[in-house]
Order: structure tokens, then C-alpha cells, then sequence
């Protein structure tokens, strides 16, 4: 730290102290926990350096990708009580639920807009850029038209997680674009406790090519052109239980444009579309079976499913917005009843940068799938047919499997031991000294050395020289720092020393600043286990008696 640096921190630090809290956060008192915890004054402009190792997004958000979204059932509520639109140069707007809206601003044909923004669902900041992207301009593309330009929309905590983060995340985002014919001509950003990152995207269709909500017609074959299974998958990889195949499949599905299932849509003669994310297939599917009026029977054992997807259901390692996803949904239009649990966990799972859901002609759903699969998405399938009207629309769900789907027991996670007791006796006892009597390992920690103890009553505590206690603090600031050793591990080296001289203090910031970096509990509890050994059973009890 320089010292203009140092100076700016300190005349920052004077003024929220006197304020009494936080002058970039009157919510928090100063000096806050990251100052305590890593030396850093954000209200100084100061920013965590870029990480050693990879940056885990995960790991930094309650809710991943499209899991994020308010439940439909809230945003009627909330829509409800909005005025009606009455620009006649609206075509599609808010009321019809479709994925983008649609206005008339041009001769040749319609102005699409949509945006879209979400928590990350992957830990790579590249990668997340690029699903990003992929979901919003998805919108689009379910409308039938050609996305032309957008504009970025990214909430980064800047204080905790370093900018190299956020500029990787456009990045994945801008090259996307890029590759979609898109320009990203700019945007819009906000210092956020979360990662969300999103865009808001412009195109246009002619009338003829549009592909709305309201066009499904009796008859029709629903085409799914991507798997199910990214929001169980991406909270089962929250704690530690998502499959490596599924996750590496969803991942590049996530990050795939869905332009070519719209391209060749176009080219079949589809009636209607819409993508599947956040409200989970059921979801969308009753947006178009509503809007359409038409009964749509589900084929549920067609379904594609990403690897390890249909376990997790059954051992119901769900993420909560299955839950909101089923309550959002109307009862009366739904026929579940032959369908297991797990099936239906399947069906209201959230997704993110889902595949297209195209109704279109019978005759040409079979020559669709094929073009679909050759252009890169091979598990696009037959997944239902329309078969009739109905107002408000009905959906059946079939299924010749449910056996298949009967419940499994839940994963069983194990907790993080407590460092193994020292037996009576053992060599380690005591620091690792000759074997001893039992009171001797539970015997008080020697006494304070005598020019360390507090001043008597009366005495006053005279103060340390302000220049060793600054030298002190860039002293411990440099070597707290991440170097040839990363920060999660320099947290744990350092919460397993504070265990060791047990350090009441030191223990409750070394575990705050270790999980911080990313440290798991298993992580944390070998590293104290560490200290135990070495330390022997006055350690071993000093953590046993440790209130954190």
C-alpha cells in the first residue's frame, strides 16, 4: 500500500468512525468485518487483488441461474395491480406472458425486446458471461426473430470478489454476442452484494414469422430441443453432490445459442414458441397452452434428461424453486395424477439458457428434430402433441415408467468431524512431549508471562509506539496477502495457528475469513485437526470449550 493509499484510508476511516458506521454502508459499523477479516477498506476504493486460483461465482450467491427468478405466481400478484397498455403500436406485451415483447416501430417489420438477468449458475466467470448471454438473447430467438444489438447488465460486489471477475464475465458475454451477429454497443452496471449479470436485446421478425404464445394449434407436435435437469444440477453442485458428467453436459448446453432450433423453425412452419427456463417446462408449457387455448398431452418418458438428473429427483435434491414453481401452477389445468414424485420434480425444475419448446405441423416435426440434431443439438425429441382447444388451456402428462422414478433415500451428507481427542498418555499429548499423566494434558494453559499481563487497577496501559504498530499492520497486511500461497489456504495455515496458541479472537477470524475464500467446513476441520496433533489435548479441549 503506498502512502497516499494508506493516508486516503486513513482520512476514510476517520470520517465513518465519527459518523459511527460505514460511509459506503450506513448499515455496517467501521471498521467492518472485511477490514477486521482481510485488511481491506472498500469505502477507500480499496479492491480484494485478483485471485491466485479459480473464482467460484457459486459459491458467492444464495440462488443460481434462473433459480433467481420471483416466482410466477408473485409476478401476477405484482402485475395485477399495473395499469393496462394502451399503445396501439404494442403487438405483444406483458399481458400475453410471451417471452420478449413485440412492437410495431418499423415498415418492414416488428421491433422485438427483451431483458433477461440472473445469478451465476456455473463458478467460471468466462463461461457464466456466455450463458448469460445465451439465455437472454434466447428470448429472441423463441419469437421467431433475429437479434440485432444489446445492451449489458451486470451487479458485481466489487468489495469482495476481484474486478478480473467481472471482466472476465462481460468478456464470456461480449464474445458470445458476437458470435449470435450481436453488438454490445453498452451498458449498465451496480456495486451488488450478488453476481447477476444479463442483457437487454433488440431484433425483429416480420408479422408472418413471429412466434407467439397464442398460435398453437390442435394437432401440433411440442418439440423440446435441449435436455432438462440445469437447476437441480447446479444446486446439487452447490453442496457438493452434482454428478461431473451431468454438470460438464448442462454446462455446454447452458452456453449453447439456441439460433439454429430458431432458424429451422422458421423454415418447418412452426405456430408457436417459447424457451425453458426459470418457471420449469410446465411452466411455459401452460403459458402457450393458456394463451393458445389448446389441451397438450406430455409425454414425459420422451423427456431428454441430462446425466445424474432423474437420481437427484428421486432422492429429491431439489433446488426451492421446484417448490414455488408447483405452487405458481393452477391445478385445475393440470393432469399429473399418473406421475411419480420425482417425475413431477422434473417437470417444475427451474432451467437456465433452457432449449426452445416448439409447437408446429405433425408432418414436419420429425424433419425439424432431424435438422435440429444435425446443427448441434442431439437429444431434441418429440415431446407431445395438441390435442384439441380448450379455454385456458390443459395439459396431460403421460407416463409408462413411474416405477422407474420410485424414491430413493437421501444423500447422506457427513458432518465435519471435530478433531480426533488425544488419548491419555499418547506421545502427542502435551504438545508432543514424553508420555504423561492425564491431568498433566488437562492442565490450564501456563500462566501470562509477567511483562505481558494487564496493568494493575490504577495503572493505566501504556499505549505501543504508533510506528511499530503501523509497521506491524503493512507487515501483516503483505504477508496476508495472496503470493505463491493462494488466500483460502493462507486463511487455513493461519486459522489452524490461532487453534494452536488458542487464540479465542484469532479463531472466530481466521474461520470467518477462511470460509470468506472459499474454505469448506471439511477444509477448516483438517486444518484444526492439524493443530490438535501438534498441540495435543490442551489444544484439543481449548476448541472443544471454543464458542464460535
Amino acid at each position: 500500500m503506498t502512502p497516499e493509499q494508506l493516508e486516503k484510508r486513513r482520512r476514510i476511516m476517520r470520517r465513518s468512525a465519527a459518523l459511527g458506521h460505514c460511509v459506503c454502508n450506513p448499515q455496517i459499523p467501521c471498521p467492518c468485518e472485511d477490514f477486521r477479516t482481510r485488511d481491506l477498506c472498500a469505502c477507500a476504493g480499496e479492491r480484494p487483488p485478483d485471485a491466485a486460483g479459480p473464482v467460484r461465482l457459486t459459491e458467492h450467491v444464495r440462488k443460481t441461474g434462473c433459480s433467481s427468478k420471483i416466482s410466477q405466481r408473485d409476478l401476477e400478484t405484482v402485475l395485477a395491480g399495473l395499469p393496462d397498455l394502451a399503445d396501439p403500436r404494442i403487438l405483444v406485451g406483458r399481458a400475453a406472458g410471451d417471452d420478449a415483447g413485440v412492437i410495431d416501430l418499423r415498415p418492414d417489420g416488428t421491433t422485438i425486446l427483451t431483458v433477461d438477468v440472473f445469478s451465476p449458475s456455473v463458478d467460471d466467470p468466462y463461461t457464466f458471461g456466455r450463458i448469460a448471454a445465451a439465455n437472454s438473447v434466447s428470448d429472441i430467438y423463441a419469437m421467431g426473430g433475429k437479434p440485432e444489438v444489446a445492451l449489458s447488465i451486470i451487479g458485481f460486489p466489487v468489495h469482495v470478489l476481484p474486478l478480473g471477475a467481472m471482466r472476465e464475465i462481460l468478456r464470456g458475454g461480449i464474445d458470445a454476442m458476437a458470435e449470435a451477429g450481436i453488438s454490445v454497443i453498452g451498458g449498465h452496471s451496480i456495486d451488488d452484494e450478488e453476481v447477476k449479470f444479463g442483457f437487454a436485446v433488440v431484433g425483429s421478425a416480420p408479422r408472418q414469422r413471429l412466434a407467439c404464445n397464442a398460435g398453437a394449434k390442435a394437432g401440433d407436435a411440442v418439440v423440446l430441443t435441449k435436455p432438462l435437469g440445469v437447476g437441480i444440477l447446479t444446486f446439487a453442485r452447490q453442496i457438493g453432490l452434482a454428478p461431473a458428467d451431468g454438470l460438464a453436459e448442462a454446462t455446454r448446453s447452458m452456453a449453447a445459442l439456441n439460433r439454429v432450433p430458431a432458424e429451422r423453425m422458421a423454415a418447418r412452419g412452426a405456430h408457436a414458441a417459447t424457451d425453458v427456463t426459470g418457471f420449469g417446462l410446465l411452466g411455459h408449457l401452460a403459458n402457450v397452452a393458456r394463451s393458445s387455448g389448446v389441451e397438450v398431452e406430455l409425454d414425459v418418458d420422451a423427456l431428454p434428461l441430462f446425466p445424474g438428473v432423474a437420481e437427484l429427483a428421486r432422492r429429491e435434491v431439489l433446488p426451492g424453486a421446484v417448490e414455488r414453481n408447483a405452487e405458481s401452477a393452477d391445478p385445475a389445468r393440470l393432469d399429473l395424477s399418473s406421475l411419480a414424485p420425482a417425475q413431477r420434480h422434473l417437470l417444475f425444475g427451474p432451467e437456465t439458457s433452457g432449449g426452445l419448446l416448439v409447437f408446429l405441423p405433425p408432418d414436419a416435426a420429425k424433419a425439424y428434430v432431424e435438422d435440429v440434431r444435425a446443427g448441434g443439438f442431439p437429444h431434441a425429441a418429440v415431446i407431445g402433441r395438441v390435442t384439441g382447444t380448450k379455454a385456458g388451456g390443459f395439459i396431460r402428462a403421460t407416463t409408462r415408467r413411474a416405477a422407474d422414478f420410485a424414491p430413493l433415500a437421501p444423500p447422506r451428507r457427513e458432518s465435519v468431524p471435530p478433531p480426533a481427542a488425544v488419548p491419555a498418555g499418547d506421545a502427542a499429548c502435551c504438545a508432543g512431549g514424553p508420555p504423561v499423566e492425564t491431568a498433566c494434558c488437562a492442565s490450564p494453559p501456563p500462566a501470562m508471562p509477567a511483562e505481558h499481563a494487564p496493568a494493575a487497577a490504577g495503572g493505566g496501559k501504556p499505549p505501543l509506539p504508533p510506528a511499530l504498530l503501523e509497521a506491524f499492520k503493512v507487515y501483516q497486511n503483505a504477508v496476508s496477502m495472496p503470493g505463491a500461497v493462494d488466500l483460502k489456504t493462507k486463511k487455513l495455515i493461519g486459522l489452524a495457528l490461532a487453534v494452536a496458541l488458542r487464540c479465542d479472537p484469532c479463531v472466530k477470524i481466521y474461520a470467518d475469513a477462511a470460509r470468506k475464500a472459499g474454505a469448506t467446513e471439511a477444509e477448516m476441520g483438517e486444518a484444526i485437526a492439524l493443530a490438535v496433533a501438534f498441540g495435543g489435548s490442551p489444544v484439543h479441549m481449548f476448541y472443544q470449550t471454543l464458542r464460535l
